[in-house]
């Protein structure tokens, strides 16, 4: 795990080293265990490193072959390089480094462009290939590792996080108003290649790139996913758990592998809890060096019993003998927090849930070096509720009455106030939306079929950026985070599973949690609510951050935003206060874009991690 930097000039001039240092420089917290730069006539390359495997000079970056005739920049892990290094060996390479740099550069060399479809990881890297004068880009298959860029004054710009193209003075100089406008009517990002800052681009997950001298050609797909579009199959339901949980299991297992000390976000959650469970059987059956006897987990909790998931983590702690560790994210100190996050996660965010996140992260780096985290699995096994409309709707539309009367029952049964409270929200966030002023485009999260919206989920709306929040909350205090539930493997097989094994008489992840019986407490195993890693945003906007929202709200650059109307904003803002109107994270993501307008665009705050 690593931050990467370059620039490739188009007309043949050097690349400017002082540009490079600097670009380097504001990623250091991705990598604080060493740096390295090549340059070479038109390419620089410069590389954080954050040491996981192997340890040693040897696995040092930027990377060469024998013949230095390919240089790589490399943030990311592939698991299976053991596999692939073996298979490597076996066509006639040498390797010099035991860890899994070195493989990409020989599956390169071996297989070219098509290596990509043989690494099963997270990954983003810059490869220059001296032969063909060109330099090749990828990013994993989910983009749970970032790369960003952008072409500026005859030059190639890329690097792990925005603040680093920044370093450029041409670079990022006015928001992206349409993405702005977006984020504060919808509350996503990294759903196209175009980020908040106009002018720069990401490559998408699942996409590579060639840049020559005469530019970077268009992004090409090189994996797609299909998701089964049917309601059943013939598989039966006991042999597509035992499927499932062989291969969790399995990306489990090789997503521990590590040279440095390995951990797990424990939230109380099934996808968390089942993770931390699998990781004790591996230790037991296993012994992994770098787990130790005992796995330690990092929770946070809540005084206030509506949020906090204490007692399932308890459970957890109790069946596993783990060593755990909680932290519990204040109100008072999310406001001092706030501006580093913002500085970390380079545009600005949905709500305050990411906060527990960065919190946990914080509390992880004080013991080890890598986290295993449960992300992934809601996209996958249709874990949020709000999943019950498209199913429901998609079962009606294709004519499956009796199935879809059967699931409205079970949902009315398990779900009834959260259906009562999504209306009730439904109404609340329209109305906040004509807070704001210009086009909005329009965001469909939800629209269409189970399949579809799981696809989007996953590729799209949603899951690009949570990973987002995650791979940037991690790598604030230099934690490399790990999401088996992502294990390429994994994932198409759940994709192939038909809808009635994701979903089933109101029962969310229906097949993991078939899969997990006898592992998991039942009371776990079988609950019905979604949490997570949440914070009381709503109590905290209403009382602990009242004084500094309202002086967000009152200032006079606020009033002179295009984005939203500022009187009527405090107008609603008030009416929340006084319990007239309901509260949504619409409130949230407008006091949050104008703290970001004020510090990446009017320069009114320094530097936070100076």
């Amino acid at each position: 795990m690593c931050g990467i930097a370059g620039q490739y000039c188009f007309n043949g001039a050097p690349p400017d080293p002082r540009l490079l240092a600097v670009m380097s420089e504001r990623i250091a917290h991705r990598g604080p265990d060493g740096q390295g730069t090549w340059i070479k006539g038109s390419t620089g390359l410069a590389h954080r490193r954050l040491a996981i495997i192997d340890l040693s000079e040897d696995a040092h970056q930027p990377m060469a072959n024998e013949d230095g005739s390919l240089q790589l920049v490399f943030n990311g892990e592939i698991y299976n390089f053991v596999e692939l290094r073996e298979e490597l060996v076996r066509c006639g390479h040498v390797f010099r480094s035991k860890g899994d740099s070195e493989v990409i550069v020989h599956a390169y060399e071996e297989w070219g462009e098509d290596c990509l479809a043989r690494f099963n990881g997270m990954w983003a890297f810059a490869l220059w290939d001296e032969n063909k004068q060109h330099l090749f880009c990828a990013r994993d298959r989910f983009g749970i590792k970032p790369f960003y860029y952008t072409e500026s004054g005859g030059s190639f710009l890329f690097a792990s996080e925005i603040k680093a193209l920044l370093a450029h003075p041409d670079v990022g100089t006015e928001p992206d108003d349409e993405m702005l406008r977006t984020y504060l009517a919808w509350g996503v990002l990294d759903h196209t290649e175009r980020t908040m800052f106009a002018g720069v681009s990401q490559l998408r997950p699942a996409h590579a790139m060639v840049v020559t001298a005469t530019g970077h050609r268009e992004p090409f797909r090189y994996w797609d996913l299909t998701v089964n579009p049917a309601v059943s199959s013939g598989i039966a339901d006991g042999q597509a758990a035992a499927r499932l949980l062989g291969l969790l299991t399995d990306a489990t297992r090789i997503h521990l592998r590590s040279d440095v000390a390995v951990g797990t976000c424990l939230s109380g959650g099934i996808d968390s809890s089942a993770l931390t469970i699998l990781i004790n059987g591996i230790i037991r059956d296993e012994a992994p060096e770098r787990v130790g006897s005992r796995q330690k987990t990092f929770s946070a909790v809540f005084t206030d019993p509506q949020f906090d998931e204490s007692r399932y983590i308890d459970e957890v702690v109790t069946v596993s003998g783990v060593d755990a560790y909680r932290t519990e994210p204040s109100a008072g100190q999310v406001w001092d927090d706030l501006q580093k996050i913002l500085y970390m996660q380079d545009e600005p965010f949905g709500s305050l849930s990411i906060y527990a996140q960065y919190c946990v992260m914080r509390l992880a780096a004080e013991r080890v070096k890598v986290v295993l985290d449960g992300q992934g699995a809601d996209e996958l096994l249709a874990g949020y509720l709000a999943y019950e409309w498209s199913y429901i709707r998609g079962l009606v539309t294709s004519f499956h009455l009796y199935t879809s009367f059967c699931e409205k029952i079970g949902a009315l049964r398990h779900h009834h106030r959260f259906f009562v409270d999504a209306l009730r929200q439904l109404f609340v966030r329209s109305g906040r939306r004509r807070l704001l002023k210009g086009d909005i485009p329009k965001i469909s999260r939800y629209g269409g079929t189970l399949d579809q919206v799981l696809y989007r989920e996953l590729m799209t709306t949603n899951l690009p950026a949570l990973l987002h929040y995650e791979d940037r909350n991690s790598m604030a205090f230099s934690i490399e985070s790990r999401v088996p539930y992502l294990d390429v493997r994994l994932v198409e097989y759940i994709a192939s599973l038909p809808k009635n094994q994701k979903i089933r008489g109101g029962v969310t992840k229906y097949l993991l949690r078939r899969a997990i019986k006898g592992l998991v407490p039942e009371s776990i195993r079988c609950r019905m609510d979604k949490m997570g890693f949440v914070t009381p945003e709503e109590v905290w906007m209403k009382f602990e951050l009242r004084p500094f929202v309202l002086g967000v709200f009152t200032d006079k650059k606020f009033h002179a935003r295009p984005y939203w109307d500022a009187d009527a904003v405090i107008k609603n803002y008030l009416a929340f206060l006084e319990g007239r109107s309901a509260y949504s994270p619409e409130i949230f993501r407008i006091a949050c874009a104008e703290l970001w307008l004020r510090m990446l665009f009017d320069k009114t705050h320094t530097n936070p991690s100076t």
